[in-house]
């Protein structure tokens, strides 16, 4: 049986820590690309992205492989075509900007960047634009294994930890860009950890808090720091009660004025903790940032994620993990697992029946189920890829609990 009485903990980072910075930039590329398959014409189920980002003092790289529209293709010195930088160069400097970063050691507009994007693999885009078990079909952009997660604890249905540090650093970064009193004062770069007590397996009170924060004015010490930023921790925090012998532990090493890719190197994909459910369930191993949807590292997350939730939602269960497996080239999984974690109402086997007749799992089923051909991935860089709302435009539609009656259906069939 599991422990019903304990500690968890888990962190988040800002949109300004380095390695958020390069998740962004990347996710720009992706939008980029999709944006621009849109705008001429080009069919969006076409085109491919594969772009890591590695950040540094004053410097951006931007490597990888994609598939683009015309429209981002150039003609090099001896006539052969190859990827015009200039597009990709300024979707890099404006998330930059919006995320806040002017400094003399990074800043939006003079920051170098660099663009090594080349085309596609043919031997990659042979097993993805023909599936080896489907005639006509879209296989897997890869192997590997993803996990999905859902529970009851806060109203997203998300682990209590991970779901309050993001909101911390959310509203910290909401405030910083509005201007709000001395929160104007704070830098982009930041991180979070809540340690949540339970009791009876359900969120009690919060035993820590630990938050540093760049901040841009020197004189500040961490007693100041604290004084900024509490009343939206508290906030943050809701109803959730804190502890009367809470540790706080705010800037605790003291000044953190250089922050952000100056102050430390920063690369696509080195937080898929935070993005996903900050330690309370598994993580396949692959990044999302920087992906197109045929990549089932990020849609396949997806798709477990919007299948867990929906069986919590449809209250078959109070907490639900699912893997899905893939091979490359091969559209449907190799394997589909459940486990609700004895709190399910049915057995975990008919789960696994009533998950594939409900949602057709392929690449290309997952994304026309979940509309995923859509310049949406720019606002998952930051503060998790799941436990958002779903926006008018299509963003974190694996976040809506609507498939709740077909997977009730498919259970009584199963």
């Amino acid at each position: 049986m599991a422990r019903q009485n304990y500690l968890f903990t888990s962190e988040s980072v800002s949109e300004g820590h380095p390695d958020k910075v390069c998740d962004r930039i990347s996710d720009e590329i992706v939008d980029l690309v999709y944006k621009e398959a849109r705008k001429t014409g080009i069919d969006p189920w076409s085109v491919r992205v594969a772009a890591e980002t590695l950040t540094t003092t004053n410097r951006v790289v931007i490597a990888g492989e994609v598939r683009v529209p015309p429209t981002l293709i150039k003609k090099d010195k001896h006539g052969k075509d190859v990827i015009n930088p200039t597009r990709f160069r300024s979707a890099a400097r404006r998330a930059i900007r919006d995320i806040g970063y002017e400094q003399d050691g990074f800043h939006w507009k003079t920051a170098k960047v660099d663009v090594l994007l080349h085309f596609q693999s043919a031997h990659i885009a042979q097993g993805v634009d023909n599936a080896a078990d489907r005639q006509g079909e879209e296989g897997a952009g890869d192997q590997g294994i993803m996990f999905g997660y859902a529970c009851n604890e806060t109203p997203d249905l998300m682990p209590a930890p991970i779901y309050y540090s993001h909101k911390i650093l959310e509203l910290l970064a909401a405030a910083r860009k509005k201007g709000e009193g001395e929160a104007a004062r704070l830098g982009p770069d930041a991180k979070s950890q809540i340690t949540v007590r339970y009791e009876d397996g359900k969120p009690a009170e919060v035993t820590s808090v630990v938050l540093s924060t760049q901040h841009l004015d020197e004189t500040w010490d961490s007693k100041k720091v604290r004084s900024v930023v509490e009343p939206y921790i508290r906030e943050a925090l809701g109803s959730l009660p804190i502890a009367a012998d809470c540790a706080w532990h705010i800037n605790p090493t003291g000044a953190f004025v250089i922050g952000g890719p100056d102050g430390d190197a920063g690369l696509t994909g080195r937080k898929i903790v935070v993005d996903t459910y900050g330690g309370a369930a598994p993580h396949g191993g692959g990044a999302f940032s920087g992906k197109d949807t045929t990549k089932v590292d990020r849609s396949a997350a997806y798709a477990a994620r919007y299948l867990a939730k929906n069986i919590v939602a449809a209250k078959l269960a109070e907490r639900c993990t699912i893997q899905l497996s893939y091979a490359i080239g091969v559209a449907q999984p190799l394997s589909v697992y459940v486990d609700t974690h004895g709190t399910g109402k049915v057995a975990d086997a008919t789960l696994e029946k009533a998950i594939r007749k409900a949602m057709d799992l392929s690449p290309s089923g997952i994304r026309k189920h979940l509309d995923l051909n859509k310049p949406i991935y720019a606002q998952t860089a930051a503060y998790g890829h799941f436990g958002r709302k779903p926006g008018r435009g299509g963003s974190f539609s694996w976040e809506k609990t609507d498939l709740t009656k077909a997977l009730k259906e498919a259970v009584k069939n199963a």
